[in-house]
């Protein structure tokens, strides 16, 4: 039997308990309100996977009924579940708990149907805060809808805090300039989405770019003399330089009252006690406008000074901040002027991850939270190797330095083009490995995950994916950088070094090995569930750009080296094609965001080869 995470501890007898019509779901008295979401849970699981139409009542349960109890004599986090031949017995030690009991019933019924194993189980988590966090601003911006159903699987897996990553995607109410040509999350869906999360048991979280990375707030007319680095308003649109720059000039007087009159307009959509302010890779500090300042006090003083600044506002209003520690880990001298209300979130996303600035700000005092990746950035197929090694390593250092929690992270980098579907099983990695050490490997995992996650009866389907990223060979990455180095007129020879990086003779049999596993996967779909069939269009789609992207860089190598391109019309259609493929996959479940910008980058390209053919 599946259950995901690990519980601490399952025992499994030889009695069945048979569900039947007159079964009822019963809360016990001691259950609030909020217990009946739960119950109707249970029911749609019920009906769906059982066939079962079960009713929900209030008060003692009969012989074949579920109970749902709040006991208060178990953990705040701590649940058990007992399955008998004579009923089911579910108790948390508060409301939140419960709900994890029946997400793991829901977990076995959509195993066993209405014939459930017996089984006892007791559980609770190693580590507190086990959240996911989501960049909905450089690239996707999900709708209202998809961003409900992310935290319907967190919870499915018991995951307790969600963050969306905002530079610019929110709609504040006089920053027209901010938002005019995008689509931007609204402050009503901001408040549906919080009491969604809150009644299933997730805190959402509020996290605003306050420092760097406010790429587009200073490109506008209004606020671009507050960038530290003077004329870059005007500049086109650039994946690469959005990630690189836009850093505030904190030498300005006029900064800190807007960034907190941000925070403020924002923090007020949420009920939780938190607020990150990122502050992270703050790359421009004292290079431009504060660079006297920065020479008279020093960096790390201007980076300490303001982000003590949005501290005291942030504890004057209430709130315990967070914010990103990459660079208070190369002044950890620095982490005892921090207020103790301050939670420093360590990130590193590598594969062989290192516990290094984990033990830095361990041993300086800071208190933080560990930051793994579900590794999708760049990518068309998340790296599912890697992310589970980092997110292995990162919980193990998490549990070795006490860390108050785990953030698992899901970047947009370059305009995030993976499927967020991909990025599901790397959630589910952080979900388990944050919640005890008892983990399969990663194969045995990934089996465990298609089955349940994605109805796949063969348990193949992300073992399968896997493949993907090493077929990998003109990267989206190369694509962006190339594209934008050749606009901004870089040299020849080095456009053509960025193409000697991958080795495009590999393309041929990279690009047969993609159309075997297209077939494949058709095999693979007829074992899955039909309600998650539509998985396979996302990885079809995927497999496709891989395939027309390997050709494109293979195409254009043979123009640098002076060859004549002969199908350079037809390799440009496939490119349209699989871009409209994209979109539609794209607008099914987000806003448009940066689909445009994407979107260029494909007909740049295809205008590339049409005229190389030409």
């Amino acid at each position: 039997m599946i259950v995901l995470p690990v519980p601490q501890k399952m025992e499994e007898g030889n009695a069945q308990l048979m569900l039947q019509g007159n079964s009822m779901i019963v809360l016990d008295p001691s259950c609030p309100q909020g217990a009946l979401l739960y119950a109707r849970l249970l029911q749609d699981e019920l009906r769906t996977w059982a066939g079962l139409t079960t009713g929900i009542s209030r008060g003692a349960s009969r012989k074949g009924d579920i109970l749902l109890k709040v006991d208060g004599t178990l953990g705040d986090q701590q649940y058990t579940l007992e399955i008998r031949e004579d009923g089911a017995r579910l108790r948390g030690g508060s409301l939140t708990a419960m709900g994890w009991a029946v997400q793991t019933l829901r977990q076995i019924v959509r195993q066993s149907g209405g014939l459930l194993q017996e089984t006892v189980i007791e559980d609770e988590p190693d580590i507190k805060n086990r959240g996911f966090f989501f960049d909905v601003t450089r690239g996707r911006v999900l709708s209202l809808e998809s961003l409900k159903r992310l935290a319907d699987t967190m919870a499915f897996y018991k995951m307790n805090q969600l963050q969306l990553y905002v530079e610019h995607t929110y709609l504040f109410r006089d920053l027209t300039e901010l938002w005019r040509d995008d689509t931007p999350l609204t402050a009503e869906e901001i408040l549906e989405l919080d009491q969604y999360c809150y009644d299933r048991g997730i805190e959402l979280v509020p996290s605003l770019a306050t420092f760097g990375h406010l790429y587009k707030l200073l490109r506008t007319k209004t606020f671009a003399s507050m960038c530290e680095l003077p004329d870059r308003a005007d500049d086109k649109f650039s994946f690469r330089d959005r990630m690189a720059h836009h850093t505030v000039n904190v030498s300005d007087p006029d900064v800190l009252p807007l960034i907190k009159g941000l925070i403020e307009e924002y923090m007020a959509l949420f009920r939780s006690d938190k607020f990150n302010i990122c502050a992270d890779e703050t790359f421009d500090l004292g290079k431009g406008r504060s660079k006297a300042l920065a020479e008279e006090k020093g960096i790390e003083s201007l980076y300490m000074d303001y982000i003590m600044e949005l501290f005291a506002f942030l504890i004057e209003k209430g709130k315990k901040p967070m914010f990103w520690g990459d660079i208070i880990a190369q002044y950890p001298e620095k982490c005892s002027l921090l207020p103790k209300e301050v939670v420093c979130l360590t990130w590193g996303y590598c594969a062989t991850q290192s516990d290094r600035e984990a033990k830095i700000l361990h041993d300086a005092g800071a208190a933080q939270y560990l930051c793994p990746g579900a590794c999708g950035w760049n990518t068309w197929v998340n790296l599912f190797g890697d992310s589970y090694e980092n997110i292995r390593r990162m919980c193990s250092y998490a549990r070795q330095y006490g860390a108050a929690g785990v953030l698992n992270t899901e970047w947009g980098d370059f305009g995030h083009i993976n499927q967020p579907v991909f990025s599901i099983p790397g959630m589910i990695y952080g979900a388990v490995w944050s919640w005890g050490a008892n983990v399969p490997d990663h194969q045995e995992l990934n089996r465990q995950i298609a089955v349940l996650e994605y109805g796949d009866s063969s348990g193949r389907l992300l073992n399968f994916l896997g493949e993907v990223n090493g077929l990998t060979v003109f990267s989206w990455y190369h694509v962006v950088a190339i594209k934008e180095g050749a606009e901004k007129n870089i040299e020849r020879d080095k456009l053509r070094e960025m193409f000697e990086k991958e080795d495009m003779t590999k393309v041929p049999a990279c690009n047969r090995r993609i159309f075997e596993m297209k077939r494949e996967l058709c095999i693979i779909g007829r074992g899955m569930d039909s309600g998650s069939r539509w998985v396979l269009e996302c990885a079809q789609m995927s497999l496709e750009a891989v395939r027309v992207w390997n050709e494109t860089g293979l195409r254009l190598l043979r123009l640098q080296n002076g060859k004549k391109l002969e199908d350079g019309m037809e390799l440009a259609g496939s490119l349209e094609k699989c871009l409209r493929t994209f979109q539609e996959l794209w607008r099914r479940i987000g806003k448009e965001g940066d689909l445009a910008q994407i979107s260029e980058v494909f007909y740049w390209y295809a205008d590339v080869l049409r005229e190389a053919q030409a």
